[in-house]
């Protein structure tokens, strides 16, 4: 897969080259597409010097197209199945001049519209190759980008940590399941998950609360960046608030932990804690871990936790009140 992607890269740079290159990376995705692509851009935020990266949700780019997407720009579309307005997202970048690469599973009108393809494993089935899912594919193409464009200190450690992505989470899911299903016969009834994160796992907080939880399972969730969490959210808690903290590692490990010492006095035992100090994370070189906390955190949290609190509250988590049978 990295070889691939490598040499994806090289093409298309080598494309640009009379242009002046690339100046900008666009990731474009709806729901879980959109949340899986904030690995990446955190990556791009935070190692880039010279290509500047955006992210946007597939209708927001539709509707209010950026005025530098041209050219020297590189549109990532994700699309399980290809959904409409993401295919529309893509159509919009290349009237625009970007080059435009297509992240999927099923073949749709999105591979039709963009110049390249990249093949993706749903991160839901059990016999994905985690190191193989949209957000793995688009965290790999961001760190080559910064490779190829500008060099990156820590690429082989970036390298290095793909290959062990999945086997830390076979292990991790192993390790959540009692953990999972003593989290959800707790909170099986609570009328709100209040799921707290910052730094590299806001993406996968995102996604538990708006895919796992709201679409899935039909129960309220609501995502604070537990920064933010001080500026007013945590003037809802009490000892009946249910509250999903998820501990990073990294140079934002900080926030979780004054998150947590404010928690553990005001909502007591009903702050659960999934931490990347027990997930395995560290595994994976301390130069570069902090940016793999999506790919291990997202699937446990779909594979395991949305999972136990479906079977607890007998909730059939393929089940949907208005996605693909109402008109929006």
């Amino acid at each position: 897969m990295q070889k691939q992607i490598s040499e994806l890269v090289e093409t298309i740079l080598a494309s640009k080259k009379e242009l002046g290159g690339v100046s900008h990376i666009v990731w474009i995705g709806a729901g879980g597409s959109n949340g899986g692509n904030y690995a990446a851009q955190y990556f791009m935020e935070h190692e880039a010097t010279k290509l500047v990266s955006h992210s946007y949700t597939s209708n927001e780019f539709v509707h209010a197209t950026p005025k530098f997407v041209g050219s020297k720009t590189v549109v990532v579309v994700v699309s399980m199945r290809g959904t409409a307005e993401t295919i529309e997202a893509a159509r919009v970048a290349r009237a625009c001049g970007a080059t435009t690469i297509a992240i999927y599973v099923d073949e749709s009108a999105l591979t039709d519209v963009c110049e390249y393809q990249i093949p993706y494993q749903s991160l839901a089935i059990d016999q994905t190759d985690q190191s193989r899912s949209n957000a793995a594919i688009t965290l790999r193409l961001a760190v080559e980008l910064v490779q190829q464009i500008e060099g990156y200190e820590h690429y082989q450690d970036a390298c290095t940590g793909f290959e062990l992505v999945d086997p830390i989470y076979k292990k991790a899911f192993a390790y959540c399941q009692p953990l999972a299903q003593k989290w959800a016969q707790e909170n099986a009834h609570k009328p709100t998950v209040n799921v707290l994160a910052n730094g590299p796992l806001m993406g996968a907080a995102y996604v538990f609360a708006i895919c796992n939880v709201q679409e899935m399972l039909q129960m309220d969730a609501v995502t604070t960046n537990d920064c933010d969490f001080f500026h007013g959210p945590f003037e809802v808690v009490d000892k009946n608030s249910s509250i999903f903290l998820l501990m990073s590692s990294g140079r934002n490990r900080v926030n979780d932990e004054r998150a947590l010492r404010f928690l553990n006095r005001f909502a007591g035992e009903n702050t659960y804690v999934l931490d990347a100090k027990e997930l395995g994370i560290y595994d994976i070189k301390d130069s570069v871990n902090e940016y793999f906390n999506h790919l291990i955190f997202s699937p446990i949290l779909n594979n395991v936790y949305m999972r136990a609190l479906s079977q607890t509250t007998n909730k059939d988590y393929t089940t949907r009140r208005y996605m693909w049978k109402e008109q929006y």
